[in-house]
């Protein structure tokens, strides 16, 4: 069951705050003040006004921002692990299309998509930009059981039309399934509806015009993938040879907008990021889904100090791992391999960066400004250490912060805020 936080509340601990692509701010046993769900600033002392707050005493523990997962794939939570040996095309043939083709059974659907949105708040991450497949009624699902669970954030149902597999709708289902979602998904309140053509090469012309033209009449943000795979990018090139570039392909059916999600962009040259500045596209980085499928290794912080928006995406299955904290030291690690790839001329990724990608950058895309800013929802998590090995030495607020993004899971997470609310 999910608290709402009403009134006026005192939330201590020590704070730890991703201001900016950098450092975290961390203020030791310092207080959140929240009104009525509400943040309204971090302080050292009790603020002004707030000494008869309600007072929650996390004393001793750390307090991070609630995580963002940018890009998953919903229906292939039943396929963690499998098919990791093969590369993109193949495996979402041999394994994708006939997993997600069994969310036509809405009972399956109720069933996994309850289980995955409680994992999700268990593991920390409160805000979702979630794929769905092509079933409408299971995409509703999935709407209903993240919001139960006090998710937030963007689901997608899927649209295909061309190479797809067991997936595969006609092109004017896809479009009349389309409109019933969208018209079905005014009843949720915390969760709202984001254009998912799946990628290019599996959907026609005349789909991607369509889902453009519906982008633009309803003001509904769109996501998709954008050159993951070299394979991918050669039959994009072979599907569409008047586009010099991937990312044309988007742009000239006016899916390429303000706030458009594009997973991945491994093979992104600097045209094609330059491209995500001038749109404000997002780049979601999702570094396990990449080493799985032997993608490559995206060059995050080159991106990021050109301008690129990035954050951060479990893509499960392609990533193997849901919990937010996984996928932030996979970014670490990946940031490394590229450091050792590139000779140290691009240098790895701090755990502070990293975590600004997880939080910050992700919490960007609803409207949030950087850390536990005034006038953000709350969206928190809170970390005991107790289950940790013991260390040798007293160790700084810091230091134990950036053990724990290596070494906790979901046995450390005590408490999770989402959306102003308690849901764990």
């Amino acid at each position: 069951m999910t608290e709402q936080l009403s009134g006026l509340t005192l939330i201590k601990g020590h704070i730890i705050e991703a201001k900016t692509f950098g450092d975290p701010v961390i203020t030791e046993n310092g207080y959140l003040a929240i009104e009525d769900g509400v943040v309204k600033g971090v302080f050292s002392e009790i603020p002004a006004g707030f000494s008869d707050a309600k007072k929650i005493d996390y004393s001793g523990k750390l307090i991070l921002q609630g995580f963002s997962d940018m890009h998953l794939h919903a229906p292939q939570y039943p396929m963690l692990g499998m098919g990791m040996d093969l590369p993109l095309m193949d495996w979402l043939k041999a394994y994708t299309f006939k997993t997600e083709a069994r969310f036509a059974d809405n009972n399956f659907a109720r069933e996994v998509y309850s289980r995955l949105a409680s994992e999700l708040v268990k593991n920390g991450t409160t805000r979702v930009c979630i794929y769905s497949s092509t079933h409408t009624d299971a995409t509703l699902i999935l709407m209903e059981e993240l919001e139960k669970a006090g998710v937030g954030g963007f689901v997608g149902k899927v649209n295909m039309d061309r190479a797809s597999g067991e997936c595969q709708e006609l092109t004017e289902e896809s479009k009349r399934e389309t409109l019933r979602w969208l018209d079905e998904s005014v009843k949720f309140s915390r969760i709202r509806p984001i254009l998912t053509p799946r990628f290019t090469p599996s959907c026609t012309n005349e789909l991607m015009g369509w889902l453009g033209k519906v982008a633009a009449e309803r003001g509904i943000y769109v996501q998709s993938h954008l050159s993951e795979n070299k394979r991918e990018i050669e039959l994009v090139h072979e599907l569409h040879p008047d586009c010099e570039q991937y990312w044309q392909t988007y742009e000239k059916y006016g899916l390429w907008t303000d706030h458009t999600i594009m997973a991945h962009c491994v093979h992104s040259d600097a045209r094609e990021q330059q491209a995500m500045i001038d749109h404000n596209v997002l780049c979601v980085h999702c570094p396990d889904s990449n080493i799985n499928i032997c993608s490559g290794f995206a060059p995050v912080r080159q991106m990021v100090e050109r301008g690129v928006w990035v954050a951060l995406g479990s893509d499960i299955a392609g990533g193997a791992q849901l919990p937010m904290l996984q996928v932030l030291t996979g970014c670490l690690r990946m940031s490394k391999a590229r450091a050792i790839e590139t000779e140290g001329k691009e240098a790895f990724l701090t755990v502070g960066e990293a975590y600004y990608l997880a939080t910050s950058a992700g919490s960007r895309y609803f409207g949030d400004a950087d850390g536990f800013a005034s006038g953000n929802p709350l969206h928190a998590v809170v970390l005991d250490e107790t289950l940790l090995p013991p260390s040798a030495r007293e160790l700084t607020v810091k230091e134990r912060f950036e053990r724990a993004v290596y070494l906790a899971d979901d046995r450390s997470i005590a408490a999770v805020y989402g959306g102003g609310r308690k849901i764990k």
